[in-house]
């Protein structure tokens, strides 16, 4: 199993459509947004991750998030470095997609870059950037 895609998005919907298919309507992509208000500040913004079980593959699996302040996931992550961690177990049945919704309370002592590192398993990292702006 393995990430296809993942997105810090303001809204997550699914819905059928014939076939039967399904499908995922993501609004509010985003890799930045303007702090509600100075720093520091604490923010929790929604990372939904695509995740593909290819057919003859065991369907479970575990979904890991490390929110970090170094985008290099290689580098060892000590306690000013992670933000945030979730990890999540999942099933999907092999074929098909299923999706993980995260909400990191992600602390930013000031403005700045966090980065979501998410795998399944102990499999390859997807690395997503998330960039703090000061307030408008």
């Amino acid at each position: 199993m393995h990430v296809v895609s993942a997105l810090f998005v303001e809204n997550f919907e699914i819905r059928q459509a014939p076939g039967p298919s399904t499908r995922i309507d993501l609004t509010g992509a985003m890799f930045s947004m303007v702090a509600p208000s100075p720093a520091p500040v604490t923010i929790s913004p929604h990372l939904v991750a695509l995740i593909f079980c290819p057919p003859g593959v065991h369907g479970e699996g575990v979904f890991e998030v490390v929110f970090r302040r170094t985008p290099d996931p290689e580098t060892p992550t000590d306690e000013l470095d992670q933000v945030a961690r979730n990890v999540s177990p999942f099933s999907v049945e092999p074929g098909k997609f299923t999706y993980r919704l995260v909400r990191g309370e992600l602390e930013f002592p000031e403005y700045g870059q966090i980065f979501a590192h998410c795998r399944v398993d102990h499999g390859p990292w997807l690395v997503v950037p998330f960039t703090l702006l000061p307030p408008a």
